[in-house]
């Protein structure tokens, strides 16, 4: 078995986003993707699936087992996956059926794939689940779920499939640590059991954990390759020295300022979720240009207490209050999960242009943040398929900062974003609390993100 990619070029109408890639990948050591949000990682992914968003082209050769894949026809193409090529994406919501179960939908692939019968189907996805810290949620289905729990569904059912290749998109993305370590050695256990696999990520720890080859990705070309962990111990490359030192851990601590008025207050707060207490009797309140963030385990309850204070959600006793000075659109949210917060079939240059005229704001206030969020126009014209998991968080982020909040509810904001990126981005948030009197209240999964940021953190699930 192998895969032989030659010279993989990929091209659009705004130009070459990939330029003349090639490696190759055998069973047994794993070939780690890195690089920042855009640099085309992604795409050369779905160039070797055979899934390239409409208006794009690959040139050069895809070679599985000797077979050149890029001349064969959609058909043919679609006949490997999952059989001979299986992809864990990067955006479990789209991938997983809202209709179905969990545990079904993990089931499904030993039935269909391998032919088993349904009960030893359901033996097996119930095993996958609890191995990656899921028992008791394959009854649930995926709306009932965090994020991060599902993309731990999505990567039951793609190391299910068992298929020569396995290629995973930021396959950690909303795990807490435990969860990544447990998700990254699941993933190397693959490998070497004799599979290929070919894994894109942000994640520097990732990239450690599961050793192997790696490439280092930035503006479609490869600029640095090598073995792990030496490549990122000793790195050659100015920009994979940059993308290194900035992991949060290394990051100087934000100001700590008194909080203005009040914005929301939360009081006695207990919800219940899948019959399972997640909080009781919670006091939470923040107030103006403070940093709150709320910290845990993947399914602790810490999207739900931000919804339940935005007023998305209803506790199931006690109340919340909003300062009856903050503006009707004053508490916006960014969300885990982008995709579901798009509208599939616009552009997003038309979301933006649409939100200007819905509310009366300049022109100019959306062209002025595009730089600062390192986001190209051209993107302007693409629908949210066609943009990358981390592009797609920033235009989220363009969108909420338009309407000027007084308090953003940040739900997991940069685990999408690659460690550079998610730099910038925070440090844009930081202004915005500092400049504005922006309230901030943090989701995430990540210790060192919170501690460095927040002048308050509450933990879940602990």
């Amino acid at each position: 078995m192998s895969l032989i990619v030659e010279k993989l070029r990929i091209l659009g109408p705004e130009g070459v986003l990939v330029q003349g890639a090639s490696f190759a990948l055998a069973p047994g050591e794993p070939l780690v993707l890195l690089g920042e949000t855009g640099s085309g990682k992604s795409l050369l992914a779905q160039a070797v699936m055979g899934t390239l968003p409409p208006g794009l082209r690959a040139e050069g050769r895809i070679l599985l087992d000797g077979r050149d894949l890029l001349p064969l026809p959609p058909r043919e193409r679609r006949a490997l996956w999952g059989r001979r090529i299986a992809m864990l994406p990067q955006e479990p919501w789209a991938a997983l059926d809202p209709t179905m179960r969990a545990e079904a939908q993990v089931a499904e692939v030993d039935r269909l794939v391998h032919r088993h019968g349904a009960a030893e189907a359901r033996r097996r996805a119930a095993a996958r689940l609890a191995h990656l810290g899921l028992q008791g949620a394959g009854r649930r289905y995926p709306f009932q779920l965090s994020g991060g729990m599902n993309q731990r569904v999505a990567l039951a059912a793609a190391e299910a499939a068992g298929a020569a290749l396995l290629i995973a998109d930021e396959p950690t993305k909303g795990l807490d640590a435990a969860l990544r370590d447990t998700a990254g050695a699941l993933l190397r256990a693959e490998a070497e059991a004799g599979r290929m696999l070919l894994v894109i990520t942000h994640d520097v720890a990732l990239a450690r954990l599961l050793g192997g080859q790696a490439m280092v990705m930035l503006s479609g070309a490869v600029v640095e390759a090598g073995a792990l962990p030496g490549l990122l111990e000793a790195p050659q490359h100015d920009y994979t020295r940059r993308l290194v030192g900035a992991e949060p851990s290394r990051w100087q601590d934000w100001p700590r300022r008194p909080p203005g008025r009040a914005i929301v207050e939360g009081n006695g707060l207990h919800k219940r979720l899948g019959g399972r207490e997640l909080f009781g009797g919670l006091d939470m309140g923040i107030g103006e240009g403070e940093v709150v963030a709320v910290a845990g385990p993947s399914g602790c309850g810490k999207t739900t207490l931000g919804n339940l204070l935005l007023g998305l959600a209803r506790p199931d006793s006690g109340q919340v209050r909003r300062g009856a000075w903050v503006a009707p659109l004053g508490l916006q949210k960014l969300y885990q999960d982008p995709v579901a917060a798009f509208t599939p079939h616009q552009t997003l240059g038309q979301g933006i242009a649409e939100l200007r005229r819905r509310h009366g704001l300049a022109e100019d206030r959306a062209a002025g943040l595009l730089p600062r969020l390192r986001l190209q126009p051209a993107l302007l014209g693409r629908r949210p398929s066609e943009v990358s998991g981390g592009e797609l968080q920033r235009f989220g982020l363009l969108r909420a900062l338009l309407l000027d909040p007084a308090l953003l509810f940040a739900d997991e904001a940069t685990s999408r974003l690659d460690p550079l990126t998610q730099q910038e981005v925070m440090a844009l948030l930081r202004e915005c609390v500092e400049e504005r009197g922006t309230a901030l209240l943090l989701v995430t999964h990540e210790t060192a993100l919170a501690e460095k940021a927040a002048g308050r953190v509450l933990r879940l699930g602990t």
